[in-house]
């Protein structure tokens, strides 16, 4: 199978059919990012992507990009370890909701308040689907998943407002269906320097969807199209309108030095203190 040409750059032909379920939304969350590596025209050798474990965590398969594979929940330290040491590198995490946080979410907080260069991009479809439909830190509260079956007791995080909240400088968030913003986001997220998150709602009809009264994929994606709100309009809603939507776009954008500005700077001064010394 070839690839198309926008992005044959950076996706091993090789790899394919993908791995995934038909109708899971992972596969357009691949392809929008890499039109968006085409059109930054970012060299896959200065690229490093890191991912954990989980059906978005597959996706390094099929990157001609650096990558590492790591444990779940830890795509996150491995790219902070990338960033710090190399910092000129593109380093982007690819997470789910399970590995971002679910399972990692302590390293979440952290790289977050860190304000790390590192690009958080991640598919939420609010269970864990590669192991059978279990709930996850994002499936909402009442929900059903394959172990809540009479409906999820737990509340659910917002991964974009924690990310504000712990100290992230760029936090946005689209869907599967909004591909056009999806994919502006992911090059303004990339193009940001500190922390981006990118949460997008991804599609599993297999899972998620079946148990939740959306069993097939066109299901899914009008759930994401008639849910969705621009994040400006969303917040001028009364708090019980807001209850029928879901905010996209971006939610909050600063230019505070990141880590690695911030730790070069304590260098230069180490440097002088030690040259005064001798």
């Amino acid at each position: 199978m070839k690839a198309p040409e926008q992005v044959a750059r950076y996706l091993k032909s090789e790899a394919l059919p993908l791995f995934w379920c038909p109708g899971c939304g992972n596969g357009i969350i691949l392809g929008s990012m890499l039109r968006v590596f085409n059109r930054m025209q970012l060299a896959p050798e200065r690229t490093v992507v890191t991912t954990g474990i989980g059906c978005w965590g597959k996706a390094d398969d099929y990157l001609k990009t650096n990558s590492i594979h790591g444990t779940h929940g830890r795509a996150l330290p491995f790219a902070t370890g990338v960033k710090a040491a190399n910092g000129d590198l593109t380093v982007l995490a690819l997470m789910g909701d399970g590995d971002c946080a679910t399972i990692g979410g302590n390293h979440f907080l952290h790289a977050a308040r860190r304000n790390i260069n590192v690009t958080a991009v991640v598919s939420n479809n609010f269970n864990y689907g590669m192991t059978g439909g279990q709930y996850s830190a994002t499936t909402p509260v009442e929900s059903y998943t394959s172990t809540s079956v009479y409906g999820n007791p737990e509340g659910d995080f917002d991964i974009c407002e924690i990310a504000v909240a712990a100290g992230a400088t760029f936090v946005g968030r689209s869907t599967v269906y909004h591909v056009n913003l999806l994919e502006r986001i992911l090059e303004a997220a990339i193009r940001h320097k500190g922390f981006s998150l990118v949460e997008i709602f991804s599609s599993c009809p297999v899972y998620y969807g079946r148990y939740n009264q959306h069993p097939t994929p066109v299901d899914m994606m009008n759930l994401w199209k008639s849910g969705a709100v621009p994040v400006e309009r969303y917040r001028a809603m009364e708090e019980a309108e807001q209850a029928d939507y879901f905010p996209i776009g971006v939610f909050h954008s600063d230019d505070r030095p990141d880590f690695n500005t911030r730790y070069e700077k304590i260098q230069r001064a180490a440097e002088a203190r030690m040259g005064e010394r001798t």
